[in-house]
């Protein structure tokens, strides 16, 4: 059953991820010393929201359609904030940002589709390992800002790149594929 009140704990946790977009970006791109530091606090306090506040939703019964909407933009919204950044410095190239992006909207594009056609596409398994290998990137990517890791740190980095956006795309032909009746009906 759905619950009717936007303003429920786990939709406040959502709201509460998009307002702390702005900081992240601002502490991403400080030149202070630990503007890094900061950042990675408020990145994986994030991505630890979004499994919260879903977790919340279920298991009390507070699901809404508020929440089913605002949680996956909060996390398309944070990935992005996070992934721009890097782009901006040179420290990631545009083209695999913009391949994730365009996952993302096509998902989301397609998830509409089935709205409108009354079905919902649930999250999959596909999209879980998605969105955990895109949270990882980040952390990788701040990571290597703040520690040394040597030779290392690179080949991290590009193994972390490739498992993105594989996933990213892998995770769209999945949806595409299982919901290929919802393009037949248009």
């Amino acid at each position: 059953m759905k619950s009717s009140n936007i303003f429920n704990l786990p939709n406040q946790i959502t709201l509460w991820r998009i307002a702390m977009i702005p900081t992240l970006m601002f502490f991403l791109l400080t030149p202070w010393a630990y503007g890094k530091h900061v950042a990675l606090i408020i990145f994986i306090l994030a991505a630890i929201s979004d499994a919260v506040d879903g977790y919340i939703a279920r298991s009390t019964d507070r699901v809404t359609d508020f929440g089913q909407f605002a949680d996956p933009i909060a996390d398309k919204l944070l990935i992005t904030a996070a992934l721009l950044p890097f782009v901006q410095s040179g420290k990631l190239w545009s083209v695999w940002v913009m391949v994730i992006l365009a996952r993302e909207f096509l998902v989301t594009g397609l998830r509409i589709l089935a709205l409108a056609k009354g079905e919902v596409i649930k999250v999959s398994a596909l999209g879980k390992w998605k969105t955990f290998s895109h949270i990882a990137l980040v952390v990788v990517l701040i990571g290597q800002d703040l520690f040394d890791w040597g030779p290392w740190g690179w080949l991290m980095k590009q193994l972390f790149i490739a498992l993105a956006v594989v996933l990213a795309i892998a995770s769209a032909l999945d949806y595409f594929y299982k919901s290929r009746h919802v393009l037949r009906q248009l």
